[in-house]
Parts: structure tokens; C-alpha cells; sequence
């Protein structure tokens, strides 16, 4: 492949995610042992604005810093193919699936080059959780197929996250909530949040309620995960005393709040993501709510558990028995006779920005999921 002379990146300020803008800069030489990748798509969802919402608090901006103090790239999850390499291993030509800004391009320092693939060793990424800094080389990743890439794009990190959730769960019993208990999962036509009800509805004894806006009672109802699906307004349909665990997708203070203070017999609130980004808790908590303290859930925390409890190979194999479960049924579909994802292609940079404002705002189908070409 012919390297770019030049790189673009999608810049968003870091306190404004709203006000965002493109850099176009020459692409700099690589240095020996680097490698250029060109960045052919990624996948933008709500779990992407929970990186830019926590970016200072879980030190998501610094994986890509852009030399400028106020502007962020926010990483999201696609594929790449090698233009340039310096890197013994490597060659022209690859692809690799991994962790990428909003950008064209990511020059890398490979380390622990092996046949799956690699991590980047550059400085300002060694002091970060290296589950974020692998790169999985496609010709050896038993997830993927070329036919699905925008599937993989959309969901692997985030099915990833949700069977991890359900597992810390189970793995801690539900913190006394099971059998018979309640699982509230906010934001439930989120990706994340089927994906972990999808999880969850495989386990006996568990009540998973979706919670949700009334434009997305349909969607979430169809799709036969839930138990039950409710507006936000509607928490009074369910017994205050029942045993129960709240599954935060959405961030809302109000929310969080509300369910807090309704039920006497919560057990353990899970803070996820802020997909609700105006009405994030980080910004608007001004008291506590009762009830048990939300703990922010790490995914990385309970990857290294399970590495160490299941052993070598161990954690892989379960997520990828897993996803192909959950892929098959995703490939099919609702209980409405639609599908649950189809994914759609955009191209360009005024088409990337109209996308990520109606992500940020909420706004998307949640039957779409958003590929970008930039």
C-alpha cells in the first residue's frame, strides 16, 4: 500500500462534547519499528460517547492524545490494514482489528509481536490497562469473518462487556439478589445493555427488566431478552420491596436517583456508561441517593480475574461459545419479524459528524448501527 501524505483526525472538546472539528496534518515518518495502519471503518455507538463522558475519570483521552490540551479523539473499534511498516512481523498489506481514534490513521509501536497479533508499546500507552492496547491480526482471529465485519465492529467490544457484566454478577451471586431477584438495566435498547439481558435471560431465576423511552418500548419488547420492558415513568409497576441489582447504561442522575429511592431491597447498583450524557451523574450529582453506592463497573478488572481463575484459553473460549450465540440470534429476527441490527455505511467527514451528533443526542435508530469511513 501506497502511505498517505496526509492524516485526518475527529476532533471533540473534552467539556464540550458537542463542539467537534477536523484536523488534517502531514502524516509524520515513521520511526524504525513502527508501523502506519490505515484505518478502512470503525463502528460509533453509545458506548463511544461513554468513552468521551468518562474520558478524564477512566483516562480514555490519553490512548490517542492530540498535542492540543482541550481537544480529544475518542477511540472507538474497526478495522485496519497496514500501509507502512518498520516493524519485523508485520507486513504490508495486513489487517488488524483493534482499539483506533476517530481518525485515517494510528502509527504504532509494536511489541510482543506474535501470530494472533500484537499490542502497542508506544510510552504514553504503557501505563494504560493493556487490554485496550492489543491488535488482533484478522488471518488468525477465530471471531472473525470477512463477511461480518460490520457486525464484529458493532458488537465485539460491546457483547464482550456485556458477558462480563453477567458474569461478575453471577460470579458474585448476584450480591443476594437471586433467586427470584430483580436485574433493572437502564438504556435497553442500548447495544450493551441487550447484549448483558441477553446474558442474564440464559439464567434461572432472574427478572430482567429493560428500562427504556417510550419510543423504544416496541424495539426492546421485540427482541425476547427482557422479561419485562418499561418506561422510565413507570417504576411503580414493580414491588419497591423486591431483591434487586440496577444495571446503569444511561447515566441519569435522576434516574439513578429514582431507583435508589424507590426500592428498599436493592442489593447493588452498577454504573456502566452515560449514554443519558446531559443528565450524567458526574454533573449533576448534588446529593446522594440512598440505598447501596454506585460502583463503577471495569471490565479489564474482571477480564484478569477470570484470565487467572479460568487459566490460559479459558476466558476466550466462553466469550467466543458466547458470541456465537448471540450473533445467531442477532443475524435473525425479533419477535416483530425485523431484525435487531442492520448495519449502515457512511462515508465522508460531513457524513461522520451528522452520525456522531445524533449518537450523542440520542437520537439513532436503535435498530441502525453506525459504520464510518472516514
Amino acid at each position: 500500500m501506497t502511505p498517505p501524505a496526509t492524516s485526518t483526525d475527529f476532533l471533540v472538546r473534552q467539556d464540550r462534547l458537542a463542539d467537534v472539528r477536523l484536523r488534517t496534518l502531514p502524516a509524520r515518518p515513521l520511526a524504525e519499528g513502527q508501523v502506519r495502519l490505515a484505518i478502512e471503518s470503525f463502528a460509533l455507538t453509545a458506548n463511544n460517547i461513554t468513552y468521551a463522558a468518562f474520558g478524564k475519570a477512566m483516562n480514555y483521552w490519553q490512548f490517542f492524545p492530540t498535542g492540543e490540551e482541550e481537544w480529544g479523539a475518542i477511540p472507538v473499534w474497526g478495522f485496519a490494514r497496514v500501509s507502512e511498516s518498520h516493524c519485523e512481523g508485520i507486513t504490508d498489506g495486513e489487517k488488524f482489528y483493534g482499539y483506533f481514534p476517530m481518525a485515517s490513521q494510528l502509527v504504532v509501536q509494536p511489541v510482543r509481536v506474535k501470530p494472533g497479533g500484537f499490542a502497542d508499546g508506544a510510552a504514553h500507552r504503557q501505563a494504560l490497562h493493556p487490554v485496550y492496547n492489543q491488535y488482533l491480526r484478522c488471518s488468525a482471529d477465530p471471531l472473525y469473518t470477512a463477511g461480518s465485519e460490520d457486525v464484529q465492529a458493532l458488537l465485539r467490544p460491546l457483547f464482550i462487556t456485556s458477558f462480563l457484566i453477567d458474569d461478575f454478577l453471577a460470579d458474585n451471586d448476584f450480591f443476594g439478589a437471586s433467586p427470584g431477584g430483580v436485574m433493572l438495566l437502564s438504556s435497553a435498547s442500548s447495544k450493551t445493555a441487550y447484549g448483558t439481558a441477553f446474558q442474564l435471560a440464559q439464567r434461572a431465576g432472574l427478572h430482567v427488566v429493560g428500562l427504556t423511552s417510550p419510543a423504544n418500548v416496541g424495539f426492546c419488547e421485540s427482541l425476547g431478552c427482557y422479561s419485562q420492558v418499561l418506561r422510565y415513568d413507570q417504576l411503580d409497576q414493580l414491588a419497591a420491596d423486591a431483591p434487586s441489582v440496577y444495571i446503569d447504561f444511561a447515566g441519569s442522575a435522576a434516574l439513578r436517583h429514582a431507583i435508589h429511592s424507590r426500592f428498599s431491597a436493592l442489593k447493588y447498583s452498577c454504573s456502566i456508561g452515560g449514554t443519558h450524557v446531559d443528565e450524567l451523574v458526574t454533573k449533576h450529582a448534588a446529593s446522594y441517593p440512598p440505598g447501596p453506592r454506585a460502583t463503577l463497573f471495569f471490565a479489564p478488572a474482571q477480564i484478569k480475574k477470570r484470565s487467572t481463575d479460568w487459566g490460559p484459553g479459558g476466558l476466550e473460549t466462553r466469550v467466543q461459545q458466547a458470541w456465537q450465540a448471540f450473533t445467531t440470534r442477532v443475524a435473525g429476527t425479533g419477535q416483530d419479524g425485523q431484525p435487531w441490527l442492520t448495519a449502515r455505511r457512511h462515508h465522508g467527514t460531513q457524513a461522520i459528524e451528522g452520525v456522531y451528533r445524533d449518537v450523542l443526542g440520542g437520537a439513532s435508530d436503535p435498530r441502525l448501527g453506525h459504520i464510518l469511513v472516514l
